[in-house]
C-alpha cells in the first residue's frame, strides 16, 4: 500500500473523528443558557450548566488538537501529490 493511500486513510479517520466531536459539542451547547436568573428553587439548572460547561471545557482542547492535525496532513497529502506530479513530468 502507498504512503499516500495511508495518509489518506489516516485523515479520513482523524477527521470523521474532529467531525463527530464537533457535533457532539454542538448539541451540548444547543442546551446552553448564556445567562441564567436563579432563584432557590431553580438551583439544580445551575449545576446542569456547570456540568454542561464542564463536559464543552473537557471536549475543546481535543477539538483544537485533531483540527491542527487534520489541516497539517492534509497539507502534507497536498504538498506530496504536487511533488509526485511534478516528479512525473520530468
Amino acid at each position: 500500500m502507498s504512503p499516500m493511500i495511508m495518509l489518506l486513510i489516516g485523515w479520513g479517520v482523524l477527521t470523521g473523528i474532529l467531525v463527530v466531536l464537533l457535533i457532539y459539542r454542538s448539541t451540548l451547547t444547543m442546551q446552553e443558557d448564556d445567562q441564567l436568573f436563579l432563584d432557590e428553587s431553580e438551583s439544580h439548572m445551575q449545576t446542569e450548566q456547570i456540568e454542561l460547561m464542564r463536559k464543552v471545557n473537557r471536549i475543546s482542547p481535543y477539538v483544537k488538537v485533531l483540527g491542527a492535525l487534520s489541516g497539517a496532513m492534509i497539507l502534507v497529502i497536498a504538498g506530496m501529490a504536487i511533488y509526485q506530479g511534478l516528479n512525473q513530468v520530468q
